[in-house]
């Protein structure tokens, strides 16, 4: 497992984490336990199997939904 940290554009409405929420637990190979988005940083932090999914699909279903992904930092976990 890895640990991600994506920063986004600032969150503008607690409806918008909902969103991405639903978004990033769709993905194969998250951990949904471990999402987190936390919304006055405009962050979310998740665990993800990289046999699985790549921190790219994640950063994209997050786009595809109109957030701008600023930047991701990516650890073992």
């Amino acid at each position: 497992m890895q640990k991600a940290t994506i920063q986004l554009e600032t969150l503008s409405c607690p409806s918008c984490m909902q969103k991405i929420e639903n978004a990033v637990k769709g993905i194969n190979g998250v951990n949904q336990d471990s999402l987190k988005i936390m919304f006055n940083a405009s962050k979310v932090k998740v665990d993800f199997d990289s046999e699985v999914v790549v921190i790219n699909d994640i950063e994209e279903a997050i786009e595809d939904l109109g957030y701008p992904v600023v930047k991701s930092k990516v650890k073992p976990a």
